[in-house]
This record gives structure tokens, C-alpha cells and sequence, in this order.
């Protein structure tokens, strides 16, 4: 290939290094946790930074001067906000001798939402060679400051087929999305499920009815600062009750209702004027992305109506695609989330701590493949055929 085509790859450390408009370019409208503002809203607000050990190395490909590929990456001092979870692997590694961290991180921080970690300039002839000098890039920079792994976390099929390739290892997860058919309204869609499941979120939703609750979905100029200080307290309750400590802070959701407030949807519930629970949504081009949630009251059920079946209204009234739920939670599958599989590639410097993790993810991967078989077949609410 003639010299003067090979693609020059830069390492920034900061967001700010790039333009909004350049960014966002290779990005597009489908994936807003991509965007430089959700970026930036991570780095500004002191959540994803080399304070908290998210030190940003960003690979950028540039040709003739235009920016046409992006790898988002991060050099990771531990293993939290990924959501992808390799505890057990740096216990084992630092058992055989080794030091797992520093390691390679491409992910979203804090945001265990599926899509390219490759993010292509539309207009770039050769998406697959464009990726594959990332791929080479990353791979150099692991080798460079000699760390122990380099992590593709949440990629999308096509960047998971072509890692197979290489010397990758794959691994499979589950997390629940409803898909929008093009139901006309909510009953639309209860009509496609079994009598037992309809009659059980019938009930479900009644009851958080006769709570006496005022539910609302807020975007744009509607979000003021009361309304993410709620948010912000809801999300404190159910981190003090399930992690013991909030990764995110005040500023981030302060940032985020300010730079992507046409894209937040945030449901909230009160009574008689007083917030009582608010879930935090993200909505794209054609899903919308159920983040955060938390409630100040126990209400029975109010965590299925506020994050799933206000969830599903909302998408179905703005016509879109499908609602990203997240994992965790088999309860969800009763509640017309379906079990999709997600991806993510790992490559590990030493080799024999390769070939042991090899098999075990073999056999996670059948587990995973297995375990999603049988939620869909054996546990999905719709009615059969």
C-alpha cells in the first residue's frame, strides 16, 4: 500500500482534544452513551477520570488530515463501572504472580449498553481495514506499557465475528430488551401475550394506580435542577442498599440534563406534589436505554411501572424500535423484555493465563447460549406462534 494512505493513529488523554462536531460524526444518533457529551459529562463531573482510574487513551485514525475512526479506550486501575466481570480473573492472575492492573479497557464507563467500540466516520470507504488498524493499534499500545489485558467490553456482532479471528478470547452475556413491533398502544402489545401474563401486569400496573401516584415523563427544557437532585437521591438509596457506595456524582446528572437534555427521559412518580421515585432513560434514534432508578418509598410495584411498563408506553408512543433494559433480573422476561445475548472480546498477554481462561469461557459461552434458550422458550410471556 502506498505510504501516503496508511492512516496516522493519535492517543489523546482528554475528550476535549476533539471537536464535538468531529466526534459525533463517527458516532451518529443511534448510540447516545457514545456521543462527546456523554464523554464529557463522565470526565467533567470527576466520574470517569484518572482520579477514579478511567485515565481516557482515545485512539483516533485520521486520513488526509480528516478524523474517520475512533477507538474509545481507557487505562483501568480496577475493574468497577464495567459490568462485564473479571474479578476472579485478576485473583487468579495475581495468584500465578502477575499484576492484572494496570489493564486496557474499551467500554463506556459506568453504562453496560451494547454497541460498536469502534466508532466509523460514514463516509470511510473500508469500515472492516478501518477497524482492524484499531484493533492493531490497541493491541500496540497493550504491548507498549506492558499490561496484563486489553478488554472490548458490550461490542456489536460484526467487531465480535471479525475478533475471532485474531487471538481474542470471546465471551458471551444476556441482558433484556423489548422489541416494538409497531404496536398501536400499550394494550396492543398486552394482547400479545399469554392470558396468565396479561392478567399479572393488568394487576400489577392497577395497583400502583390506586398508590394514589402522579407519573410523568420529563425531557429538554421540562428536567430543572429539583428534578435531578430526586434523581440524585433515589440513586443514592439503591446504591447505599445494593453497592454500598454511588460511583455517580451530582455534577454528572447536573451535566448530563444540561448537554443531552433532549435525549434524557426521566419518569418520576409523586404524590400530592412530593417526589417519591425516578427512573433515568436515554433515548436514541430508535431505542430508549433504561439507566438509573431508584425510590424515597416503598410502593408495591413501582419499580415495574416506572422502569419497565412506563418504558414500554413511551417507546411505543414515539415509535421506536426497542427498549434496552439492561441486565440482570430474570424478572424482567415476565414483563416483555426478552433475553439478547451480548458480546465481548478479551486478549490477555501471558499465555498460559490465556489457555486456562479459553476453557472456562467455552464453557460459559454454552452456558450462556443454553440459559437464554431456555428464558426465551420456557419463560417468555407472549403467547406461542
Amino acid at each position: 500500500m502506498d505510504s501516503q494512505q496508511l492512516p496516522l493513529i493519535q492517543r489523546i488523554d482528554s475528550i476535549h482534544q476533539v471537536a464535538l462536531q468531529d466526534w459525533n460524526a463517527c458516532v451518529g444518533p443511534d448510540h447516545p452513551f457514545l456521543s462527546h457529551e456523554f464523554f464529557s459529562c463522565m470526565e467533567d463531573s470527576g466520574t470517569a477520570c484518572p482520579r477514579t482510574g478511567w485515565q481516557p487513551c482515545h485512539l483516533l485514525l485520521r486520513r488526509e488530515d480528516r478524523l474517520r475512526a475512533i477507538a474509545p479506550l481507557f487505562i483501568k486501575l480496577h475493574s468497577e463501572g464495567e459490568f462485564v466481570f473479571d474479578y476472579s480473573w485478576a485473583a487468579a492472575y495475581e495468584r500465578m504472580g502477575g499484576a492484572y492492573y494496570p489493564k486496557l479497557q474499551s467500554a463506556v464507563p459506568y453504562t453496560p449498553v451494547p454497541g460498536p467500540r469502534y466508532l466509523i466516520h460514514p463516509d470511510e470507504a473500508d469500515p472492516v481495514q478501518a477497524r482492524q488498524w484499531l484493533r492493531q493499534a490497541q493491541l500496540s499500545l497493550a504491548d507498549s506499557l506492558r499490561v496484563s489485558s486489553l478488554h472490548v467490553t458490550f461490542c456489536n456482532l460484526p467487531e465480535y465475528t471479525e475478533g475471532l479471528q485474531g487471538n481474542w478470547l470471546p465471551r458471551l452475556g444476556i441482558q433484556f430488551h423489548f422489541d416494538n413491533p409497531g404496536y398501536a398502544n400499550f394494550e396492543d402489545f398486552l394482547g400479545q401475550l399469554s392470558a396468565r401474563k396479561r392478567k399479572a401486569i393488568s394487576k400489577e400496573r392497577r395497583c400502583a394506580r390506586e398508590s394514589r401516584l402522579h407519573l410523568e415523563a420529563l425531557s429538554g427544557t421540562d428536567i430543572r435542577e429539583e428534578h435531578v437532585d430526586v434523581l440524585y437521591r433515589c440513586y443514592q438509596d439503591t446504591c447505599s442498599r445494593k453497592w454500598g457506595r454511588a460511583a455517580l456524582t451530582r455534577e454528572f446528572f447536573l451535566l448530563l440534563a444540561e448537554r443531552m437534555a433532549d435525549r434524557v427521559v426521566l419518569m418520576l412518580a409523586s404524590r400530592e406534589g412530593r417526589y417519591l421515585a425516578a427512573a433515568l432513560n436515554v433515548r436514541g434514534s430508535q431505542s430508549l436505554f433504561g439507566r438509573n432508578w431508584g425510590a424515597l418509598e416503598e410502593i408495591p410495584y413501582l419499580h415495574f411501572e416506572l422502569c419497565y411498563y412506563q418504558a414500554i408506553d413511551y417507546a411505543i408512543q414515539h415509535r421506536l424500535q426497542r427498549v434496552e433494559a439492561g441486565a440482570q433480573g430474570f424478572h424482567k422476561v415476565a414483563r416483555g423484555y426478552l433475553p439478547r445475548l451480548t458480546y465481548s472480546l478479551h486478549w490477555i498477554a501471558e499465555r498460559s493465563f490465556r489457555g486456562l481462561l479459553a476453557q472456562v469461557l467455552e464453557q460459559e459461552r454454552a452456558e450462556m447460549i443454553c440459559q437464554r434458550q431456555a428464558l426465551e422458550e420456557e419463560h417468555s410471556p407472549y403467547r406461542k406462534g
